[in-house]
């Protein structure tokens, strides 16, 4: 492992791309940086955090033999890998909202940007990308944020903290190398928030709806019994879920 600490970069997951752009770097070389100008997450969104408070981390992974139909199942374990190392750290009520953040009860703790190295169509790795709130106090304008240290109370060592997420991503990339898919689909599905509840939905075609998440598909789609009594699914850019 090859871990690069910077004191500030315009975005951990743009340096990672850069370098993939020249060779692949070593497999699991960490980018962490203090301050990041231009976080990114998903569809284009902004990713705040206070300097020196958090983990601003992206993490490159070689992947081989890997088929880029499966590539959901990445972001599957990247977000089971963060679940597990906050378990260690005994933080609450920990659920993962689709596709991928992370959440104790229904604050946010945790974003993810994954993005996908393909070459000639073949996946060739993974510039795994996170921030997680873990001793900043106040979020401003941010009111379903909150930290690790705001939950427990705690004051964390972000290196320890670091130490574990990358221990339980090797963990989950090793089943993810040996064919665990139906565990791993299993176990993320188990964790969905508002996982078969009714919930409230807006979505670009049909506007604001009530449905209940039943599970995800292979691919990533949502799949959400509405009301008319159908299971429809969903992408990323079609649905939204309303707290």
């Amino acid at each position: 492992m090859y871990i690069i600490k910077l004191s500030a970069i315009d975005s951990t997951n743009t340096f990672l791309k850069e370098l993939v752009a020249v060779t692949l770097p070593e497999d699991y070389t960490v980018v962490v940086t203090e301050s990041q100008t231009k976080g990114r997450g998903q569809m284009g969104s902004v990713w705040e955090a206070e300097q020196g408070k958090n983990l601003t981390v992206s993490v490159f992974k070689k992947l081989n033999n890997f088929n880029i139909i499966e590539q959901f199942y990445i972001s599957m374990a990247v977000s089971l890998a963060i679940v597990k190392a906050l378990t260690v750290f005994k933080i609450p009520q920990l659920r993962i909202k689709w596709p991928n953040d992370i959440l104790s009860a229904d604050t946010k703790l945790c974003g993810i940007l994954i993005e996908n190295v393909i070459k000639s169509n073949l996946l060739q790795g993974s510039i795994i990308g996170f921030g997680l709130n873990v001793n900043q106090k106040n979020f401003d304008n941010l009111p379903q944020a909150s930290s690790m240290r705001l939950l427990t109370g705690v004051v964390y060592n972000k290196d320890d903290v670091l130490s574990e997420v990358l221990k339980q991503l090797k963990f989950y990339f090793e089943l993810l190398e040996s064919k665990q898919f139906s565990e791993i689909k299993q176990a993320y599905e188990s964790l969905l928030f508002r996982k078969d509840k009714p919930s409230t939905f807006t979505s670009t075609l049909s506007g604001r709806f009530s449905g209940i998440i039943q599970g995800v598909t292979e691919n990533g789609l949502l799949q959400v019994w509405t009301e008319d009594e159908i299971i429809k699914t969903y992408d990323l850019k079609e649905i939204k879920l309303l707290y």
